[in-house]
């Protein structure tokens, strides 16, 4: 009688990390949680689970993000926070050190799908630390080009975010802002009574006398006030 061959059970445990924020692309939810478990499966790990942040930036402090503060705290001695690529643990060097070091103390470690920075030399932590540090530069950069083309919208009249600001409405195009020439009476009106010494509570008292509600048809707030009139 043949004897069964031995199988070699996974012995290792691997929580997964999958991040995404609203300004990058090709990198899913979906085509990160594959990587994550192709990688497992390569090694003969155990994917125990896979926490997410899905909309946050990779600078976001550690409190922001659940995903993550949830990953670690599944973390136990000798298991493995995977995550596809460094950036995806943070795009700050600070954090991503204060994320190791969490680790460490748990006695797992942190390993991505590339490869990169593995191990615990000397060059492995230098390699680890110079990614982060890129991987932070890149965050900027991604940040001031974000800026410099909202900037260079705005000053086309486009719109460049999903709010309509008040007195503004969308022209035939759906691109560009014109102005709302009801709302415009609205803020006219306003600035009157602001020119006339009435505080933002008192103006938005006689606005709702008058009849001039805001967007939504509800009372202007004195903060709303504030802000139209500035």
């Amino acid at each position: 009688m043949s004897r069964k061959a031995r199988t070699t059970q996974p012995t290792t445990t691997a929580i997964g990390y999958v991040r995404v924020s609203t300004d990058e692309q090709g990198l899913s939810v979906a085509a990160q949680r594959d990587a994550l478990a192709t990688w497992c499966a390569a090694r003969r790990l155990v994917l125990a689970a896979i926490h997410e942040d899905v909309g946050v930036s990779g600078g976001a402090k550690l409190e922001q993000r659940p995903g993550l503060l949830a990953a670690l705290d599944a973390l136990d001695a000798g298991s493995v926070l995977i995550a596809t690529k460094r950036d995806r643990i943070a795009r700050d060097a600070m954090t991503a050190a204060m994320i190791e070091r969490l680790a460490e103390r748990t006695g797992a470690t942190i390993q991505t799908c590339d490869g990169v920075g593995e191990g615990d030399t000397p060059e492995a932590k230098l390699m680890r630390g110079i990614i982060d540090l890129f991987a932070e530069y890149e965050r900027q950069i991604i940040k001031a080009r974000i800026r410099t083309a909202l900037g260079h919208k705005k000053t086309k009249g486009e719109r460049i975010s999903r709010h309509i600001p008040y007195a503004k409405a969308l022209d035939a195009d759906g691109v560009h802002l014109v102005d709302n020439p009801a709302e415009q009476r609205v803020i006219a009106r306003a600035r009157e009574l602001q020119a006339a010494g009435h505080s933002s509570r008192a103006i938005a008292a006689q606005l709702a006398a008058l009849g001039l509600y805001s967007r939504v048809q509800k009372v202007f707030t004195p903060s709303s006030v504030l802000a139209m009139v500035a």
